[in-house]
């Protein structure tokens, strides 16, 4: 637990000062003026007393029970810091100056010293180099932290390794006048984790949805578990920096290729059930509404509106996003056809036209309300100066008090003229947004954890008929061999080990060998140069396809021994089967998490169309068939303009087949299996490769 970090009864700060512009008066200045409800006690031999606080010489002078110390010193005297807090019995401090893991050896070495004498001593560390944490109850008033945002109390939590990105969206919500509850930035985290406060506010009743930033993830399977925990109790919502970072080293798959730096990040946060965000504006937005809205019980959206085009707008958004503007129940209709100006538009949307009154709101408020057909409703208000639009924020509100159903509001009125307006929706905590496409979106964040809550996790299918003693043979043998690439034999034998089914195949080690196993297999044939420096064999001329007897064979065999001076030369031979749909699968390792899965469309489409989806191992048969269903070119499984169906159980099943593979075999770096050609009754992988 950390509620004597999040909720302490009294606060030091060694190295408090004076001098206004500092650290050390900051984080006093801030205490006094939020409100703190505890003990202050400034640390400084040289001063008797700051901002009209008794100061003390050291930690060790002070009364005992410390929660919370502020350490503003060089990083070289935090060592010794932590030595008196310990004996004094403090229970948590905060370090906000730098000079720490971040600088290099030195202040690695300073890091790990001060944390020992933590360990020591059972105080909990956050930080160095960080903020430090905020608490706007009105019981505790903690601003424990050196930045500016004064919040209101409120229910959204925030944690963020970076300081400055966490003060820009908790400045956010005060630009909103939404309140928030907890406040943290851990800097180095080299002690108290992201993952350790999710948790702490998951288990925090007054929090209702937890807002968090990272740049990397240290753990990324502690994040998940925790983040998947807290994530269905309330919504968790994310964003992740760095997308656009460059350096990342050219794979030697096509899996490898297709998945970007980023995209763990992206899965650990699918797989979590957290609503991720690329833009920090609307993953604020989102929040203010998580804050104050029940979350929908379906994806049905009804619109009020008292102008148009901006309804129009939004339901384009809504609509391309998979939400559903449904017709109103004829119930729902006739009330508003009583109730409504003649003139009104009794559809969904719903106009009530810019004459509409508080009246016009509240019927079409209640009647969306009682209609079982509509999930969350969409509110479109723009302030006419003929009109009373205090009393009509006056019936929204509430209507909204009720928490029946989620509301969100854009409200096009010019903020310093109806300012009562705007004021009376604010308190009455209607989510509010100026532009119709951003609240749009902000619904569309609701339905999605709504989604999120309700898909079918479903289970890891356990295969009986895998051999993996086989299989770790083959790898050992090649990693003991010094060998990165493992041969087409290798690979094949390590699909067979795990069901998971190829077109029949023979190795031969010269032309005349590569007949008679193209004799034995039957015509036509395959033939595939196979070395471990052959990797693309295409593309590199390594690959002769639909030979029909025993001379085309031997003459296609004999041109790639020519062109390919490898000692490890042998050619793969394999029964051509054509006329399937080519779908490609993969696997990529992900340090610390396990493997990526990849399945999409496959063959030489994969590098254009790029029409592929990834999940994370192990995959659930109910991931497997969502990955299936989320390709573009998913009604190709099915059938499309004449063409047949292919067999997508069998399909689904060598998706799961591939992920128990890869956990079983952490060895493997990457995966290919690319084309795979899949058939009404059958699919079979027709090329493979695997590096380790």
């Amino acid at each position: 637990m950390l509620d004597s970090l999040f909720k302490p009864k009294s606060v030091a700060v060694i190295g408090a000062s004076t001098r206004e512009l500092h650290i050390g008066n900051r984080v006093i200045r801030n205490l006094v003026e939020f409100g703190f409800k505890g003990a202050i006690y400034p640390i400084n031999p040289g001063s008797d007393e700051i901002r009209g606080i008794k100061c003390y010489k050291s930690i060790l002078d002070c009364p005992d029970n410390v929660d919370v110390v502020h350490m503003v010193i060089p990083a070289k005297l935090v060592p010794q810091a932590v030595e008196e807090c310990g004996k004094k019995g403090v229970k948590n401090i905060i370090i906000n100056s730098g000079g720490f893991s971040e600088t290099g050896p030195e202040g690695i070495a300073i890091e790990k010293d001060f944390m020992e004498k933590a360990k020591k001593y059972g105080i909990r560390m956050l930080g160095p180099n960080c903020q430090g944490i905020i608490n706007s109850d009105p019981d505790c008033r903690a601003y424990c932290n050196f930045t500016f945002t004064r919040p209101d109390p409120g229910y959204i939590s925030i944690v963020s390794l970076s300081g400055g990105v966490a003060e820009v969206i908790h400045q956010g919500f005060s630009e909103m006048g939404v309140g928030t509850r907890f406040y943290a930035s851990n800097g180095n985290a080299c002690d108290i984790t992201i993952p350790e406060i999710i948790r702490y506010y998951g288990n925090d009743d007054k929090t209702r949805v937890v807002v968090t930033y990272v740049e990397g993830l240290r753990d990324p399977v502690n994040f998940m578990d925790v983040a998947t925990e807290v994530a269905g109790k309330k919504p968790v919502l994310a964003m992740k920096a760095g997308r656009t970072s460059e350096g990342a080293q050219a794979a030697a798959s096509h899996t490898g290729g297709l998945a970007k730096e980023d995209l763990a990040t992206d899965l650990i946060f699918k797989k979590a059930g957290i609503v991720s965000f690329q833009d920090e504006g609307e993953l604020i937005h989102a929040a203010a509404a998580f804050a104050s809205q029940p979350v929908p019980k379906g994806n049905r959206v009804g619109l009020i509106t008292n102008t148009g085009g901006p309804a129009v707008i939004a339901t384009d958004v809504l609509v391309g996003a998979g939400l559903k503007i449904p017709p109103l129940s004829g119930k729902t209709r006739n009330i508003l056809s009583e109730k409504l100006f003649k003139d009104a538009s009794i559809n969904n949307p719903v106009d009530v036209l810019a004459t509409g009154t508080a009246e016009h709101y509240r019927a079409a408020l209640d009647a969306m309300m009682d209609d079982d057909g509509i999930d969350c409703i969409y509110i479109g208000l723009v302030t006419p100066f003929f009109v009373d639009t205090d009393s009509i924020a006056r019936e929204i509100v509430e209507v909204n008090r009720q928490r029946k159903k989620p509301m969100v509001c854009n409200l096009m009125t010019d903020r310093r003229q109806w300012t009562e307006t705007v004021d009376i929706l604010r308190k009455g905590e209607v989510p509010c947004y100026s532009l119709p496409g951003a609240a749009a979106r902000v619904m569309c964040a609701l339905v999605a954890y709504r989604n999120i809550l309700d898909r079918e996790k479903g289970t890891v299918k356990d295969f009986k008929d895998t051999d993996k003693a086989a299989a770790e043979k083959i790898i050992k043998a090649a990693a003991a061999a010094g060998r990165k690439m493992l041969s087409a034999g290798e690979v094949y034998k390590i699909l067979e080990a795990y069901g998971i089914p190829a077109a029949p195949w023979r190795m031969a080690l010269t032309p005349e060998e590569a007949v008679k196993a193209a004799g034995e297999l039957g015509f036509p044939v395959v033939v595939k140069a196979d070395a471990e420096s052959i990797i693309h064999k295409s593309d590199m001329g390594g690959v002769a396809v639909n030979l029909k007897d025993g001379d085309a064979v031997k003459m296609a065999a004999s041109d790639m021994k020519g062109k390919f001076k490898t000692a490890d030369l042998k050619f793969f031979v394999q029964k051509f089967i054509p006329g399937g749909l080519e779908i490609i699968a993969g696997a990529k390792a992900e340090e610390g998490l396990g493997h990526i899965i990849m399945f999409g469309l496959g063959g030489i489409y994969v590098e254009i169309m790029k029409d592929v989806v990834f999940s994370l191992t192990p995959v659930t048969d109910a991931e497997a068939d969502e990955m299936l269903s989320s390709i573009k070119g998913a009604a190709l499984l099915s059938g499309a303009r004449g063409r047949k169906g292919v067999d997508r159980e069998k399909l689904l099943e060598l998706v799961q087949r591939l992920s128990r593979l890869v956990t079983d075999l952490p060895e493997i770096k990457e995966m290919d299996l690319n084309p795979i050609m899949a058939f009404e009754d059958s699919a079979f992988a027709v090329d493979a490769r695997i590096s380790l």
